[in-house]
């Protein structure tokens, strides 16, 4: 590839290297310039640009991108679509990440044009959440460093939890508190749970090396915890002791994670038994969770895994482990709202004006439809007849909002009301969003948690989906104020969205002449 300035009069079929605005009109970098637009361009007093010439055999950004993170996405993984060089895979499925650290140096290392960046290996990541990102430099690749870079890439996986009968047994000695035991029941299950498990909790025993093999022995559990009522500190201590007494063996006493450095793993008939470290006590992450995440993902733990465990295994105290809420038991629907006036228009209703061969309206429905969720609530208000019959051929449950002048909040209220009962929870909508994806759409819905929201380079957006416990809330919203209100406090999932489409504002001519220019 060649970069430089050209004269305007042979600039057509190469790409804009500078982002310009000709007339008004913005042109993005890596533009593809056509005869028109050199026209225009010297029409605009302009003699020379800076362009990108391609050479034969150059693979042009979003290409490679692409076709390298399609090398890479291995089980548990999607390659989302590429934009401006990049692409970005995405879990899934809750798990955990697993890739060849050496792998990423590798790729890396091959041309600086492409760029290969990843979540650590053993991350614990969540359905829809980005793992990796493909990012082109320049606008191609040469044919020769592409194809070294895709002779270097090997898959990466996400290996998803599986639910598993976890079981826990608390050792006690005189003067062991109720309460303590009760807590670290408390915290424990919470763990258990969040990873989509099974929860059984055994009778204490006593901490002594006989009958804790017994209550081993008698568990019926894939995976045993162990509470120890003393710290675990040699092989030939309780917990350890135990283990071997149960026929099983000793895998690793202690690991180079702090907090969890005194954790014990053992197998007994090919179950894994964890003697917990004291800091298992607090929900604060520890390594017993880099652990147990392994376990649930169907991963043997070895000595050796524990032991490689130390390069950031220095945990920062005021780090928490992060459990993924459960995910919403019920269906998820969409309610979407396009009762506005459409006032900043001064002009033309927003919703109905056309983009890529239909209203900005159905994009958005088509968009929770191709998502997979059931039909939307389209709550109608300003126009309402014509919005409805821009929405014709497309299945939806149309609400009117009486009071929609009196602002979003009573909009919005209107769209929950009409909910479906068994719906347990709903995306929040606004119809003046055509880009939105629905491969964010299906991530949204699959989140975990009560409320979840979308964010792009730390911005949050839209939709918002909220439980149906906040559904009294919703219904209760007056005036301009929308669902927004109602988040400061609350515990957020941010789900990774793959584009900018979740800020989109299309309010004004200028917002809808610059979406119109977007391919």
């Amino acid at each position: 590839m060649k970069f430089g300035p050209l004269p305007v009069s042979s600039a057509a079929g190469h790409l804009l290297a500078h982002g310009l605005t000709i007339a008004g009109q913005r042109w993005a970098k890596g533009h593809l310039l056509s005869e028109d637009d050199c026209r225009r361009l010297a029409g605009a007093g302009l003699a020379e640009i800076f362009v990108a010439q391609l050479a034969p055999g150059d693979v042009p950004e979003d290409v490679a991108a692409s076709r390298l993170a399609g090398v890479l996405a291995g089980d548990g993984l999607i390659v989302l679509p590429a934009a401006h060089g990049r692409a970005n895979l995405a879990a899934r499925a809750d798990g955990v990440l697993r890739l060849d650290p050496a792998m990423v140096g590798d790729v890396n290392a091959v041309d600086e044009a492409l760029t290969l960046a990843t979540l650590a290996d053993g991350a614990r990541v969540a359905r829809g959440e980005i793992v990796a990102t493909v990012k082109t430099i320049r606008y191609a690749v040469g044919a020769d460093s592409f194809a070294a870079a895709m002779m270097a890439a090997a898959p990466i996986d996400v290996a998803a939890f599986v639910s598993r009968r976890i079981a826990i047994i608390a050792t006690t000695l005189p003067g062991t508190s109720d309460k303590g035991l009760a807590k670290t029941a408390r915290v424990t299950r919470a763990r258990v749970q969040a990873l989509g498990c099974d929860w059984q909790e055994l009778p204490p025993c006593a901490h002594e090396a006989g009958a804790l093999a017994a209550a081993i022995a008698a568990a019926d559990a894939d995976i045993i915890l162990i509470a120890g009522a003393s710290a675990t500190v040699d092989r030939d201590d309780v917990i350890p002791a135990a283990i071997v007494q149960s026929g099983g063996h000793v895998e690793r006493l202690g690991m180079p994670v702090d907090p969890g450095n005194l954790l014990c793993l053992g197998y007994v008939d090919g179950r894994a038994v964890i003697g917990l470290p004291g800091c298992a006590r607090s929900p604060k992450r520890n390594g017993f969770d880099s652990v147990l995440e392994q376990l649930v993902a169907g991963r043997r733990v070895l000595g050796a895994d524990i032991a490689a465990m130390g390069v950031g295994g220095l945990l920062p105290e005021a780090e928490r482990p992060q459990p993924r809420a459960g995910a919403i038991a019920g269906p998820v629907g969409a309610v979407v709202l396009a009762a506005g006036r459409s006032s900043r228009m001064a002009g033309p209703h927003k919703l109905l004006a056309v983009w890529q061969g239909k209203p900005l309206v159905a994009h958005v429905v088509d968009a929770i439809m191709a998502a997979g969720l059931p039909p939307p609530v389209v709550v109608l208000g300003a126009r309402g007849d014509d919005v409805r019959e821009a929405l014709a051929g497309r299945e939806a449950h149309f609400v009117s909002a009486p009071d929609w002048e009196d602002g979003l909040g009573r909009s919005l209220a209107a769209g929950i009301g009409a909910v479906p009962g068994d719906w347990a929870a709903a995306l929040v909508c606004l119809a003046d969003m055509p880009r939105i994806e629905p491969e964010l759409i299906a991530a949204m819905a699959a989140a975990p948690g009560d409320v979840a929201v979308p964010v792009w380079q730390g911005r949050r957006g839209h939709p918002v989906r909220w439980s149906r416990a906040h559904f009294p809330a919703l219904r209760a919203l007056a005036g301009d104020a929308g669902g927004k209100a109602l988040l400061a406090g609350l515990e957020l999932t941010e789900v990774p969205a793959p584009s900018d489409a979740i800020l989109d504002d299309i309010d004004t001519p200028e917002a809808l002449a610059a979406l119109q220019l977007r391919r």
